[in-house]
Formats: C-alpha cells, structure tokens, sequence
C-alpha cells in the first residue's frame, strides 16, 4: 500500500464548520432511516443529479464527518491493507519500536515477509479497539476508586 493511501485529510476551520453541518443532516437521515437497508439516494440542490451510494458507505461517511467536525485528520484504510511497521506506528501514533515490541509481544497479529513485519489493517484496529477497552475499564475504576475514598 502506497504512503499516499493513508495520508489524513486535516481539516481546516471552515472544513470543521461544514463536517459538523452536514454530519448532523447525516445523522438525522440515518436515524429517521434506521430500519432501511436499501441504497441511499443524495439529490444535488442547483441539479436533478442523483448519487446512489451504498448504506454502509454513508455510515462510514457520518464517522469520518463526525472526526473531521471535531478538527481531526482522517485517512481510509482498506480492512485487507497490510501495512509496514512504519505505517502501523503512525497510525498508532506511536514510535516504530514501540510498535514491533507490541508485535514480539503478541498484542498485534502481523506476518513476515522476508525480513520485514507487515500488519493487517484489521488486526491494528482490533488492537486499537482492545486498548480503548482498557484504557476505558481502568478510568473507571480509578473513578470508582476515588469516589469510595471519598475524593469525588
């Protein structure tokens, strides 16, 4: 996978403006819309064009605005992409030998190609997914643990 796949789109201050915009008229379809599996149709407002989009690219798409709406870069990773050590590292925001000591540790599924670790998109994210639970479990238990000491 090329670098230029996962370059984030940063989102400047208007971008934000217009992501928050539209992400609420997103959300709202999709809510008013929930039990509707069927392709979704975006009509131009100044045309009669119609876009046909798929449902679950229009889920995808009220994440990326809600991430942009919230001033943040964001890059789409094909799920079977496998990705360098550097690439894994990046996205991880992270340094590369952090990176291949989660590897040696068995906290991430990779696979070698010759000499070189390649990381499945999907396995990065699980391991993203995993550690959010954590870092989620142990916040709330420092919290619980303050409020029994009576801190809170």
């Amino acid at each position: 996978m090329s670098s230029a796949a996962l370059r984030a789109v940063q989102p400047d201050d208007d971008d934000v403006v217009t992501a928050h915009a539209a992400l609420t008229t997103v959300k709202a379809y999709l809510h008013n819309h929930q039990d509707d599996d069927s392709d979704v149709r975006v009509r131009g407002e100044e045309t009669d064009d119609v876009l046909v989009l798929p449902r679950a690219a229009v889920e995808l798409l009220a994440q990326i605005l809600a991430y942009m709406a919230a001033g943040h870069g964001v890059s789409v990773v094909p799920a079977d992409a496998e990705l360098t050590t550097q690439q894994a590292a990046d996205l991880l925001n992270v340094s590369r030998p952090y990176l291949i000591g989660l590897l040696e540790a068995g906290e991430i599924e990779y696979r070698k190609v010759g000499k070189h670790r390649r990381i499945k998109a999907v396995s990065l994210v699980e391991y993203m997914r995993n550690d959010d639970q954590r870092r989620r479990r142990a916040a709330d238990e420092l919290s619980a643990l303050t409020q029994e000491m009576g801190m809170a």
